[in-house]
């Protein structure tokens, strides 16, 4: 199963839509997680009826017609592996605990807010994702997305893409 993670990608704040290259990496996905913060709902509607399948919550800039459209915190088991989605992780320093006390059932959480991607595997075993943004860098020196794969059970290759 071939998945796509996005977060932050603010349009039309920060860009007038997703790269091209994002389009075509939703066209490919078996899944697409996006980690929230959308701005507008016109860009959910249409990753809604492009994506295969979609599982998103909403983030700190997201307005109400958004918040009602998804939730919070969405969960999904995909292949037997347990991933949560949320926007806010909180400050990088002591991530690892905090993510495992509070997602213990989790296998795979994947997060935005920051717009830095973030790839790590806690002493509990959870893997912590967090794609960037395919719109706006802020301080990194390139727009970014993941994708992964999942099979037998198990989160396999994660790549972070470049824009």
């Amino acid at each position: 199963m071939r998945l796509l993670l996005l977060a932050d990608t603010h349009v039309p704040v920060r860009a007038r839509d997703l790269p091209a290259r994002v389009w075509e990496e939703v066209d490919r996905a078996d899944v697409v997680l996006h980690a929230g913060d959308w701005v507008d709902v016109a860009l959910f509607d249409a990753l809604s009826e492009r994506a295969a399948r979609l599982v998103a919550c909403w983030g700190n800039n997201d307005g109400a017609e958004l918040r009602g459209r998804m939730p919070e915190t969405a969960r999904v088991t995909l292949e037997e592996v347990r991933f949560t989605v949320v926007h806010e992780t909180g400050a990088s320093a002591g991530r690892d605990r905090r993510m495992s006390a509070a997602y213990p059932d989790t296998d795979v959480l994947v997060f935005g807010h920051s717009h830095i991607p973030w790839d790590t595997t806690t002493a509990t075993g959870l893997r912590l994702l967090n794609p960037g943004s395919p719109t706006d860098r802020r301080r990194q020196p390139f727009c970014t997305y993941m994708t992964a794969t999942v099979a037998g059970g198990a989160l396999g290759e994660v790549v972070l893409h470049r824009l």
